[in-house]
Formats: C-alpha cells, sequence, structure tokens
C-alpha cells in the first residue's frame, strides 16, 4: 500500500485495502478472545479466593460469550478456498408446482435476505422473474460481505417444503422443490477475459415490476456462451449497459465455477451443454406440518424452530457443514 502508484488503479486498491481490513480483523478478534480469556481466569481465580458463590452466574456468562466468540474464529479458519472471501451471486429457481412452488421461493428470497441483514451484509436484485399469480419463479441476488461466497456455498442445492397448503381448500400436505445456484463473484485479481466470438449477446424488454422503464426499450440482456451452453439474464438494472455488466459478471463467475467443477486448467477447455439445472436429491428439508422441524440431509443437523429458520437463523446448519468438509 506504500509503493508508488498504489491507487492509479483504484478498483484494485479497494481489494487490496479490503485484504488488508480481513487481515487486521482476524488480528484483532484473536488479540480480543486472548483477552477475555485472560480476565476471565483472573475473575475465576479472586471468586475461588475469595469463596464467593454470587460471581457464579457472571463468570458462567463471560464462559458462554467466549466460546460463542470461538465458535465464530474457528468458522472463519475453515474458510480459507481460493473464492470463500469473495461476494456471492445466489439465484433461487422454483422448481414445479405452480403457485405452491412459487409461493416457497419467495420464502426462501425472504429467509436469505434476513440472514444478510444479520450478518451486516448488503443485498441487490440483479434479475427477478415473478410467479404468475404470486410469489417468485427466480430470482438472482448479489450479496456483498466479509466472506459471502464461505458462507453461502453450503446452500447450494434442492431445499424441500412440506406443509399443508395455504392455496389448497381441502387442507391437504404438499410438497415443494427449489433449487438454489452458489456462484462466487470474481474480483479484478481473478478476473479472466472471454472471447467475444464465444457470446452470443439478445436483448429484450423486461418484464414484470421495475419502474416506468420496463417494457419501454430493450434493456435486458441475455448472454449465451456458445462453447458450454451457459445462459445468463439479467434485466433488473437501469439500463442496457448495467444489464449488460451484471450478466457478464454472472457468466464469468458461472464458468469459473464450472472450471474448477471440472478441474480444468483453462475456461478455453470447457465444452458441452451445461445450462439444465441438476435437480438430485434435497440438501434440506423444511418440515411445517404435521410437526415443525429443519433437517439438513448432508450433516444430519436438525432445528425445531422453523420460524427461525425462516427467519434467517442459518448459521448453525452453515458451521456444522464447513466442520464436515474437513473431517
Amino acid at each position: 500500500m506504500q509503493e508508488e502508484g498504489f491507487w492509479d488503479d483504484s478498483k484494485k486498491a479497494q481489494e487490496i485495502l479490503q485484504e488488508s481490513r480481513m487481515l487486521k480483523d482476524k488480528i484483532e478478534s484473536y488479540e480480543s478472545l486472548e483477552r477475555k480469556l485472560e480476565d476471565l481466569e483472573v475473575l475465576i481465580e479472586l471468586s475461588d479466593m475469595e469463596e464467593d458463590l454470587s460471581s457464579v452466574s457472571e463468570i458462567r456468562a463471560e464462559r458462554r460469550e467466549l466460546e460463542s466468540l470461538l465458535e465464530e474464529l474457528k468458522i472463519k479458519t475453515l474458510l480459507a478456498g481460493e473464492y470463500d472471501k469473495n461476494d456471492v451471486i445466489l439465484t433461487i429457481h422454483a422448481g414445479a408446482g405452480g403457485t405452491e412452488a412459487c409461493d416457497w421461493a419467495e420464502m426462501v428470497l425472504r429467509m436469505y435476505k434476513r440472514w444478510s441483514e444479520r450478518k451486516g451484509f448488503s443485498v441487490e436484485v440483479i434479475d427477478f422473474l415473478p410467479g404468475d399469480e404470486i410469489g417468485v419463479k427466480s430470482v438472482t441476488l448479489e450479496i456483498k460481505g466479509e466472506y459471502a461466497y464461505g458462507y453461502l456455498k453450503s446452500e447450494k442445492g434442492v431445499h424441500r417444503l412440506v406443509r399443508i397448503s395455504p392455496f389448497d381448500s381441502a387442507g391437504k400436505r404438499h410438497t415443494s422443490f427449489l433449487s438454489i445456484e452458489i456462484l462466487p463473484v470474481i474480483t479484478q485479481q481473478q478476473d479472466i477475459e472471454i472471447r467475444t466470438e464465444d457470446m452470443k449477446i439478445d436483448t429484450y424488454r423486461s418484464g414484470g415490476a421495475g419502474g416506468q422503464h420496463v417494457n419501454k426499450t430493450e434493456s435486458a440482456i441475455r448472454i449465451t456462451h456458445l462453447p458450454t451452453g451457459i445462459v445468463v439474464q439479467c434485466q433488473n438494472q437501469r439500463s442496457q449497459h448495467a444489464n449488460k455488466d451484471s450478466a457478464l459478471k454472472m457468466l464469468k463467475s458461472k464458468l469459473i465455477d464450472l472450471k474448477e467443477r471440472e478441474h480444468k486448467e483453462r475456461i478455453e477447455d470447457l465444452s458441452g451443454d451445461h445450462s439444465q439445472i441438476a435437480w438430485g436429491s434435497q440438501i434440506r428439508s423444511y418440515v411445517f406440518q404435521p410437526y415443525t422441524l429443519v433437517k439438513d440431509h448432508r450433516t444430519n443437523k436438525e432445528i425445531g424452530n422453523i420460524s427461525a429458520v425462516m427467519d434467517g437463523d442459518l448459521d448453525s446448519f452453515i458451521i456444522e457443514y464447513l466442520k464436515e468438509q474437513i473431517k
């Protein structure tokens, strides 16, 4: 940061500043934990020397706080992947089932927004396709925050809902599915080049809510990556240029993700049609009736308080997933 010309490339400089802040935060977290441990040890010794039982409740409270902070620091040490510290692109796709599935997708959209609020992360809607009657058919979010991708990579997969449908007059139980796609936002230092001849770019009119500009100009953008068949689109920004930038960002993230999964050395080595959603088995079930339970099928983590989970309390599932990855 002290080098001459550091600010010549402001975007790269900002990324380095962000990395510097992350490193400082880690050091400060560790030093704070160390101080709290020393203070707790002193409190225990004084209480023991004076045989002061009135301090027991305070000691227990301090210990619980210390354990919570230690667990939080442990989680960050698990986030050591190349893209873990990056922002994230999260896409929700409603499964088959019409109104029921679209309503489920809207519930999960709210869940991730609330989780992001708890973390102090910012959320921007990049693309939004509403349901025919209510809810959401698909929605793409860009969530910005420290280790956003590292935390949310555990959410990729199929999420299953079991409940008595509010849209069924007979009061029958329904099962709905949706798919979550998780991609890292590529930084300037990780950026890749995509050949112009490998992309087909189409414009079309935006649909759904979005202001007076919607349906008047062809501001929405769809980009097809010809070698792989990957398709991305964006219609929620205020201009065609902004939509194109967001769509290109998503395409780069998808190609990086595919490159990692297929263990390829170069983006140019990728080929084939990868545009289909891989549904497969669900990673998590949310049961509202006849009992309340959220169960992660990869780690067997269970929580009975489904209201808390739908209100964004996802960290226990995320922690268990991260722990499983290092076993």
